[in-house]
């Protein structure tokens, strides 16, 4: 039984992660958690799953009040507390679901404990990727990839050798905006990015699919995941989210991971260290899927994925700028403050203005995570 810190509980990921271990409760036990602001769901998590000994949430005077409702669980609060959960829960695999830059100290963390780390936070490995990457080198701690897109990869690759790979293929749905003209794009406000036609998800994730940042910070994840190089990674648009990535291979024959969106599937696959049954269709072109349709990547229409390619290929600081700055920018857009078009521009000056560091400590990446807000607030 192998027993689990759930980071992000009340989120979309987090609902379905409790799901997954409901279904495998023979296998996985929640016994810490974190909550952020939405605390008022501590009860019903609490009480459906008793071997709970761990809970964090931002809120002091509420976490003083649980504490008095459950007086055998230990609350944590605060700016720290989400690394002191991680630090002294009792736990063996770590899901991280906390949206943004939040989700690199406990991955850092969880790793350092050498527990098991299933990451559904881009913002970690994009943010920390040279960070995380050190203790996996030198053995500790272990990490799968919750991303269905990451998931997908990995499947498919498992199907074939190194050798006779030509390129990874990251399908992307476009977001709610993809059938927008591009000189329109500065018209459209947050209802209308906020209408994903696939998923449910949270607010930032949502505007990130309608940019594409969300591709680019895929990319950064397929690049330290699996180690190749920014040529042979390559975005396919994908209408109808039913392939979640693909592996080319030099034949020209294509695997592909194809199934109904559920991320329930990859979010097992992950917590099961991909131990689970699952398929890969071998096909010599994409024709023989005849429910899908695809279409070309266009750089033009989203320049966030290229700012993220660029920014991958720089260094390390590049990346941590790209991201709070693109948090910054996101959040603004929800708020009424910029266009839609401002995200990029704004994404683009912060990051150049970076200075050029390639291997920080999580101090550093701190720092560097912090300037750049601040720049992206001007």
């Amino acid at each position: 039984m192998k027993k689990v810190l759930l980071l992000g509980a009340s989120g979309s990921i987090g609902t379905q992660t409790i799901d997954v271990i409901n279904k495998n409760s023979d296998q996985f036990v929640l016994t810490a958690f974190s909550v952020g602001t939405r605390s008022e769901c501590i009860p019903e998590i609490v009480n459906s799953n008793p071997q709970v000994k761990y809970v964090y949430l931002i809120d002091k005077n509420k976490a003083k009040e649980y504490s008095k409702q459950f007086p055998n669980i230990k609350f944590f609060s605060g700016k720290k507390g989400l690394a002191k959960i991680t630090n002294k829960a009792d736990y063996d695999i770590c899901v991280d679901a906390l949206v943004g830059f939040a989700g690199l100290e406990p991955a850092v963390l969880a790793l350092k404990r050498d527990k098991m780390l299933c990451l559904a936070n881009k913002e970690a490995l994009v943010s920390g990727g040279t960070l995380i990457s050190k203790y996996l080198v030198t053995g500790h701690g272990k990490l799968y990839p919750i991303d269905s897109e990451h998931v997908a990869l990995a499947k498919c690759l498992s199907k074939t050798t190194p050798e006779d790979v030509r390129k990874l293929i990251i399908t992307a749905s476009g977001g709610a905006l993809r059938n927008v003209p591009i000189e329109d794009l500065d018209k459209m406000t947050k209802d209308d990015a906020l209408k994903h036609p696939t998923w449910k998800m949270g607010n930032k994730i949502t505007i990130d699919c309608a940019t594409m940042m969300n591709k680019g910070f895929e990319i950064i994840e397929a690049w330290y995941l699996y180690h190749y190089p920014l040529d042979q990674i390559e975005v396919k648009m994908h209408d109808e989210s039913l392939v979640h990535s693909m592996v080319e291979l030099k034949d020209g024959t294509l695997l592909v991971d194809y199934g109904k969106p559920d991320m329930r599937i990859p979010i097992e696959w992950a917590m099961k260290e991909g131990k689970v049954d699952y398929e890969v269709l071998k096909i010599e072109s994409l024709d023989e899927l005849k429910d899908c349709h695809f279409h070309d990547y266009n750089m033009k229409r989203y320049p966030c994925t290229e700012l993220a390619k660029k920014a991958m290929v720089t260094a390390a600081s590049k990346m941590i700028a790209l991201n709070a700055s693109n948090e910054v920018a996101v959040n603004k857009f929800l708020h009424d403050e910029i266009k839609f078009t401002d995200i990029a521009k704004i994404v683009k000056k912060v990051v150049d203005e970076t200075p050029v560091i390639y291997k920080p400590s999580l101090k550093q990446i701190k720092k560097i995570d912090a300037k750049a807000r601040k720049a992206a607030l001007l």
